[in-house]
C-alpha cells in the first residue's frame, strides 16, 4: 500500500512538472513569435501578427493545474511552509497532539474543498460552461486537474493522519527544516 500511495504522490508531482514545462514552452514560443514580429516591423515597417491564440489563458490554466497537482507531493517532501516557532518549544507528546490536530483540520478543509471542486466540475460539464477568450475551452477540462490535485492532497493528509495515529513520525519531519541555513 505504501508503494502505491507514494506512486500516486510522485505521479501527481510529475504531472505538475509537466504543466510547468508546458507553461515554459508556450511562453518561450510566444516570445519567439513576438521577436519575429518586432524584426518584421524593423525591416518592413509592418508586423506579421504572429501569436498563440489565448496563450495567457492556457498558461493560467496550466499554472492552476500545476499548483494543485503539486500539493500532495510537496506536503510529503516537507516543502510546505510550516511555522514551528511554538511547536518546536513544546514537549514531544504535546507536539504530537498539536500535529494530529493540525492534520485533522487540514484534512477537513481539504476534503471540503475537494468535494465542492468535484461538484463544480460536474456542474460545469452539465451546463457546458466554456472559458472566455479567443480559444474557448470547456471549463470542466480546466477544473479537473484542480479537483484531482485536491483529492490527492486529501488522500495524503489522511495517510499522514493514519501514520501519526500509529505513532510514526510525519513524513515531513526533518525535511525542509533550516532551508535558509543551507
Amino acid at each position: 500500500m505504501r508503494a502505491a500511495l507514494d506512486f500516486i504522490y510522485r505521479a501527481s508531482g510529475g504531472l505538475a512538472a509537466l504543466f510547468i514545462t508546458g507553461i515554459t514552452v508556450i511562453v518561450a514560443i510566444q516570445v519567439v513569435l513576438n521577436l519575429i514580429d518586432k524584426i518584421a516591423i524593423k525591416f518592413t515597417g509592418q508586423g506579421v501578427g504572429l501569436t498563440i491564440p489565448s496563450y495567457a489563458d492556457f498558461t493560467g490554466f496550466f499554472l492552476a493545474a500545476a499548483s494543485f497537482l503539486a500539493l500532495a507531493y510537496t506536503l510529503r517532501a516537507g516543502g510546505h511552509i510550516r511555522v514551528t516557532l511554538i511547536t518546536s518549544r513544546l514537549a514531544a507528546p504535546i507536539r504530537r497532539v498539536v500535529e494530529i490536530v493540525a492534520v485533522i483540520i487540514a484534512l477537513g478543509m481539504s476534503a471540503y474543498a475537494t468535494w465542492y471542486m468535484g461538484l463544480l466540475v460536474l456542474e460545469s460539464h452539465e451546463f457546458g460552461d466554456q472559458s472566455s477568450g479567443m480559444v474557448s475551452v470547456p471549463l470542466w477540462i480546466v477544473q479537473t486537474p484542480v479537483a484531482f490535485g485536491l483529492a490527492v492532497l486529501t488522500l495524503a493528509l489522511a495517510d499522514e493522519l493514519v501514520a501519526l495515529f500509529r505513532g510514526q513520525p510525519a513524513s515531513w519531519d526533518g525535511k525542509g527544516d533550516n532551508l535558509l541555513s543551507e
